[in-house]
């Protein structure tokens, strides 16, 4: 039985913490020490390169080990599946790796008792036949090719991951970077009941959502819930932006140092579609050090955060 003190509510109600890295000593080994080195409630793991198309089979005992040792610890992770994935472009190579790509993170997530894996939305690769945006005919292909892998989840049972969309900066021909845009994502793959949202903060940001501004990060959790649907959101990336609102570019930075500034995610502790979700941080480790430095420093204002969104009125 572990002798770990009881989550506050405010814990219990977010979760915060961090992608950890995995590399040599595993998924428990690395992973988890490094949770617990910079006081991480919940993690994000990759389960392959995020910069290439291998599907590494894994570890069953390096799996059932981090299994068991996050649900000893009471801490929920996730699966950020590989960054080529992009089921708008016009190669069908790369749409039959996407495909190829995230079947492999499904499945490892579920093997590893990930609760939802996090996908970025793709853009529209390519020119159409006119000269114009290929837009209608990749949201065609997002349907073609991610519609029968949400089908697979179904087989996996009740435990089976949540498939997380992540809206991104709005670089290029994004297929879905202004959170009013999940809409027609949730539309084109019926709605299915494993199909969630993952917010990235500095992404809203650059995709032009004001989080600085007062209401800001309100107005936008309210857009979010308005477009995907009540109770999709499942996962927070807490991430500072290093550029202006709007810039379209994905440089985050750490909580408070960016021009999102730390204020505005107290919000997000507040509203109520962010009821029981995590928050993780990807913010720049290696400026502090790249020993855990820089996350524990996120992760602590993130807390003090918290527990001010938690305190009640005067």
């Amino acid at each position: 039985m572990s002798t770990a003190p009881a989550p506050s509510a405010a814990a219990r109600r977010n979760p915060i913490g961090a992608h950890v890295p995995v590399a040599g000593r595993g998924l428990a080994g690395t992973g988890l020490a490094y949770a617990e080195k910079v006081g991480a409630e919940t993690v994000q793991v990759f389960v392959a390169n995020p910069r290439g198309w291998a599907t590494p089979a894994g570890s069953a005992v390096q799996d059932e080990a981090f299994r068991e040792a996050c649900a000893e610890r009471g801490i929920p992770a996730w699966v950020h599946a590989p960054y080529l994935i992009n089921f708008g472009s016009d190669n069908p190579a790369t749409r039959e790796r996407s495909a190829d790509s995230l079947r492999h993170s499904l499945h490892r997530g579920h093997a590893i008792g990930a609760l939802g894996v996090v996908l970025h939305t793709g853009s529209a690769v390519g020119t159409a036949p006119d000269g114009g945006s290929r837009r209608i005919e990749a949201m065609a292909q997002v349907r073609a090719d991610v519609r029968p892998l949400l089908d697979e989840l179904d087989g996996l049972g009740d435990d089976a991951p949540w498939l997380l969309l992540e809206p991104t900066a709005g670089q290029g021909s994004s297929l879905c970077s202004r959170l009013e845009q999940l809409a027609e994502y949730v539309e084109a793959l019926d709605g299915h009941p494993k199909l969630g949202v993952c917010l990235d903060t500095c992404h809203a940001f650059a995709a032009g959502h004001d989080l600085a501004a007062p209401g800001g990060v309100t107005a936008a959790l309210d857009a979010l819930a308005s477009a995907a649907g009540p109770g999709r959101l499942r996962l927070i990336h807490a991430n500072d932006s290093e550029d202006v609102v709007g810039a379209r570019k994905d440089r985050h930075a750490n909580i408070g140092a960016g021009m999102i500034g730390a204020e505005p995610f107290r919000e997000l502790f507040e509203h109520p579609e962010t009821a029981g979700v995590p928050l993780l941080v990807e913010t720049p480790d290696r400026k502090h050090g790249g020993d855990g430095t820089g996350h524990a420093m996120d992760i602590a204002v993130l807390r003090e955060l918290r527990e001010r969104a938690a305190a009640p009125v005067a």
